[in-house]
């Protein structure tokens, strides 16, 4: 069925929660961090962190002349420690901490000690930059990173170089995000269209209104495009979104707000390919609702399945599951006489396939094999992996639900966010596949505008094509045509 951004009621508890994390305290065998260690000591020298306090953390990000952090440390901090710090005041006491340790406030500075320093610092800004450039749409970020290799940079020449390059490639990423938005936007105003009135043309001679099939009668066609749909709306989804969606005050934090005011809780990306979900889902039922004669009826069935098994071979689960969710919606699903005369042996093995019983086993063991294909994979045809989108979430929000964010000591339960950070991360990786198929302009105009029915007007299209089975379908019918024609 169509899906919202997060309703807990809904969700099944994943297969690969972990209970341990809520409770991921130190305990007698196990120490915590301490604050005078090293920075990078809980990394390199001992066991992973589990959980440790604010400032150490802030600490491990830090680099030194000898010390880096490891990569997957720096992906996991920078997207959680949003939850706790804003990313201005993040970078500010990164440079802060940076300026102590490297005695950069003294004059004149120690070129030898800053050449051994600066590309590591660089390397921090620039890997900050690159995986969560919606940070420095605030100018603060922006100018703190300038005001930082400011200082360093009359050191060496080769720094107010990686500074141009640096903010050359922001603002390319900058500005690809804001043209995504906007067509998002655009996208939306022309999707939001819906004609309940196509209802009252089911009784009038064709062609009145344009249908799937007219536009795509190949199922692996139409499997493609729907394919790039996906691509194109994971392609501007930042890491920053999955946490920022169920982002709440931290209770140790003495002010009256959480770090991101709702102008600043950026969801945008996240929020819409839901939405698309929804209309895909709406979209098929409407294709299948629309046509007068059961015979045109079950073809669209039959063409449809055809589809869904096309997404399951590429490996793109989500359109599957769009597909199979707006076929299984009850003014589709009442339709008997319409799917008796459909062959449906092949839809049957489909949803099987996406059963949520055992919390989608099966599909959980699909997406692995798909998620192994990708990893040994030589072509992009062979890389793509779309996950189901809103069990992606409920997974994320289950997490961030059942686990807490700090524990009893006040430390960060950095345990919780290495997990987040695997979840947030696998998906980034297939967000990045180029799609290997040709665009089809006229069919993605088609799924971005074709006129959708409401519920009601799924309802009353079902009525028309199949009469009321009882007095409650036929009193509501009534009433549906009563609301909705008069309307035309």
């Amino acid at each position: 069925m169509p899906q919202t951004v997060c309703s807990g009621t809904m969700f099944t508890t994943p297969s690969s929660f972990s209970p341990h994390l809520a409770c991921a305290e130190p305990g007698e065998d196990e120490e915590a961090p301490q604050e005078g260690q090293e920075p990078g000591a809980c990394l390199a020298d001992g066991p992973p962190i589990t959980s440790a306090s604010l400032d150490t953390l802030i600490q491990n990000l830090v680099p030194t002349a000898d010390y880096y952090p490891e990569k997957a440390y720096v992906f996991t901090f920078l997207l959680s420690a949003r939850l706790f710090i804003p990313p201005p005041e993040l970078l500010a006491r990164v440079c802060e901490l940076c300026i102590k340790q490297q005695q950069l406030d003294q004059s004149p500075l120690d070129t030898a000690k800053v050449r051994k320093f600066g590309p590591k610092i660089l390397q921090l800004l620039t890997e900050w930059t690159e995986t969560f450039p919606s940070d420095f749409r605030d100018e603060k970020m922006v100018g703190h990173l300038k005001d930082f290799i400011h200082r360093i940079a009359p050191c060496d020449e080769a720094y107010w170089k990686t500074l141009n390059q640096v903010l050359q490639k922001l603002s390319q990423r900058l500005a690809l995000i804001s043209q995504g938005e906007e067509s998002i936007v655009k996208v939306s105003l022309n999707a939001s269209s819906i004609s309940d009135k196509l209802v009252a043309f089911k009784t009038k001679p064709p062609p009145i209104q344009k249908d799937m099939l007219s536009i795509c009668n190949d199922p692996y066609t139409l499997a493609q495009q729907l394919t790039h749909v996906e691509l194109e709306h994971l392609r501007h989804i930042g890491p920053e979104e999955f946490v920022q969606a169920f982002v709440q005050k931290d209770p140790l934090d003495g002010t009256q707000q959480p770090c991101f005011s709702d102008q600043k809780k950026k969801t945008t990306n996240l929020e819409a390919y839901v939405r698309w979900f929804n209309r895909l889902c709406y979209l098929v039922a409407t294709e299948i609702c629309m046509p007068a004669k059961k015979k045109q009826r079950a073809t669209v069935i039959e063409f449809f399945i055809d589809v869904a098994r096309e997404c399951f071979n590429i490996g793109n689960f989500n359109s599957l599951m769009a597909i199979i969710s707006g076929m299984n919606m009850s003014p589709v699903s009442r339709l008997k006489k319409t799917w008796g005369k459909a062959k449906t042996a092949k839809f049957f093995i489909l949803e099987h396939q996406m059963d949520p019983t055992g919390n989608f086993y099966n599909y959980r063991t699909a997406l692995r094999g798909a998620a192994h294909r990708s990893r040994t994979a030589n072509s992009n045809r062979e890389r793509i992996v779309i996950p189901f989108f809103s069990l992606l979430i409920k997974d994320i929000y289950f997490l961030n639900e059942g686990c807490a964010n700090r524990l009893p000591n006040g430390h960060v339960n950095f345990e919780k966010f290495v997990e987040l950070a695997r979840q947030v991360g696998e998906f980034m990786t297939w967000k990045q596949v180029e799609c290997p198929f040709e665009e089809d302009r006229a069919i993605l105009h088609y799924l971005h505008t074709a006129p959708i029915f409401s519920e009601d007007g799924l309802y009353l299209a079902s009525y028309e094509s199949e009469s009321p089975e009882n007095q409650v379908e036929k009193d509501r019918w009534k009433a549906l045509r009563s609301n909705v024609l008069a309307k035309t």
